[in-house]
């Protein structure tokens, strides 16, 4: 089978597109030495506690894992997952870390993405004096290192930001001051966290949102947010989360009142291609499971992998891991070139949105299908949870549902190709590599889906979506 040394290593497999760096193949060591069976534990141990006082009464809202999930935790940071998106000046090599960590442990690089995701944004559009007070925390490669979170939802859901952002911000002074609740809140007990929110008499709808750095605490040292329960999910555990209460909790504005959905899909953004190189991994991990089985596995006198429909179903998904991977990382790689872009953004920006949504909708659902296939050749031992299928598939789960349900991406494609173009953006990418009479049908398909009225090109849209993002994935 070809290839297939690459599939039992992530760093083997990032190698076809990258040149692996020494601490890069280190870090995925440690992981075969340690990390696996510290993962393991984490995953079988479920919800962390949530100790919300102290012996005396007093409020303290401490998350409690086991030691060793800081020893685990912390590996990436010392390999520079946040530090080297200034020091390398890209983004790639925090993508590269988060790809191994994720064919590891997918709920350990939620902390990453969402660190990331508030690094950049405070690097970029906080004020000068905010950055200097708390970005260097976040650069840390040592346990000192301060973590981020992204809260952007609340109770009534997260697509619609417009109608369900109930969080007060008001200023008083130079300083400004959150009230609300957040209810789906990753990595909480983060130091930082950029939240959205809405200005005290800003317009209704997105336009009105404005993102805001929220700390762990106040200046005076109290705690600045409080957290009322820890949540019980079916995928991730090595990741709390959990619902988070703002009371006047101290905040720092980025950017400007009037610019704040611009960032807060930019922070979006930075997250769902994230969880496309995150899906990939759990992909491959999936299919190297699933191969090791199907060699050492004898039905009707030989090694399953030696089956001819076996086989060629490999061959297959080796081919579809393929061009995923080619989809999340030219997504990644866009975003790579334009990130620091503010608005008004350029074409090539718009492009990478599209691309964004291709390849978050795509890899996500492949992701989830690669797992499932993996328990069906694993039979029986598939659904046992303990061994590695039943967590693969249960954690591939949550990446449909992160940074936007496949519906929000498909629609906010039909926005940025029929407002920006960017599909023909994206068909002259493809052009030199992609078959004629292809290119030229799907772009036909969607021109005919733009002809309809707008809830007929909605009704109708995720077909020629899926199609596009799996010609896209083609022809990269």
């Amino acid at each position: 089978m070809q290839n297939i040394e690459t599939l039992l290593s992530p760093t083997q497999f990032l190698k076809q597109r990258f040149s692996i760096a020494d601490d890069l193949r280190a870090y995925e060591t440690w992981w075969e030495q340690s990390g696996k069976k510290i993962s393991e534990a984490v995953d079988r141990a479920g919800t962390p506690l949530l100790k919300m006082f102290d012996r005396f009464g007093a409020r303290i809202d401490e998350i409690a894992f086991a030691p060793e999930y800081y020893t685990m935790l912390y590996r990436g940071y010392n390999a520079g997952v946040i530090e080297k998106l200034f020091s390398d000046k890209s983004l790639l090599p925090s993508y590269q870390i988060g790809y191994v960590a994720s064919f590891y442990d997918s709920g350990l690089y939620c902390p990453y993405t969402v660190s990331m995701s508030t690094a950049v944004p405070l690097s970029k559009y906080g004020a000068a004096d905010v950055r200097e007070k708390f970005l260097p925390h976040m650069l840390k490669r040592d346990e000192s290192v301060w973590q981020g979170a992204t809260w952007m939802t609340e109770a009534r859901g997260g697509s619609d930001l417009g109608a369900n952002v109930d969080t007060i911000a008001r200023k008083n002074g130079e300083q400004w001051s959150l009230t609300g609740d957040k209810f789906f809140c990753s990595n909480v007990g983060a130091e930082l966290a950029v939240v959205a929110a809405r200005p005290e008499g800003a317009a209704n709808g997105v336009r009105g949102l404005a993102l805001f750095l929220v700390p762990k605490f106040r200046a005076n040292g109290e705690r600045n947010y409080f957290v009322r329960r820890l949540k019980s999910k079916i995928a991730t555990r090595s990741v709390p989360t959990g619902e988070v209460e703002l009371r006047d909790s101290e905040a720092y504005l980025l950017g400007t009142t009037d610019a704040g959905i611009y960032l807060i899909l930019e922070v979006l953004n930075l997250s769902r291609v994230a969880n496309s190189i995150g899906s990939v991994a759990i992909a491959q991990r999936a299919l190297a499971e699933a191969y090791y089985f199907a060699q050492n596995r004898v039905a009707f006198g030989k090694p399953l992998i030696e089956q001819p429909l076996m086989r060629a179903q490999f061959e297959q998904r080796m081919n579809d891991l393929q061009n995923a991977s080619a989809l999340a990382w030219y997504a990644a790689r866009l975003l790579d070139a334009v990130h620091l872009q503010t608005p008004p953004y350029s074409d090539r920006y718009h492009l990478f949105r599209l691309v964004a949504h291709l390849a978050k909708y795509h890899t996500a659902e492949f992701a989830a299908q690669t797992s499932k296939w993996a328990m069906e050749v694993h039979g029986s031992a598939g659904v046992l949870d303990e061994f590695p299928i039943e967590r693969l598939l249960r954690e591939s789960m949550i990446l449909a549902i992160w940074e936007g349900a496949p519906h929000r991406q498909i629609l906010d494609a039909l926005e940025v190709m029929k407002r920006k173009r960017a599909h023909e953006m994206l068909f002259h990418e493809l052009a030199p590599r992609a078959e004629p009479h292809a290119l030229e049908e799907i772009a036909a398909r969607v021109d005919s889906l733009f002809s309809l009225s707008q809830d007929e090109m909605e009704a109708q849209s995720e077909a020629v979506f899926r199609d596009l993002a799996q010609f896209t994935a083609q022809f990269v």
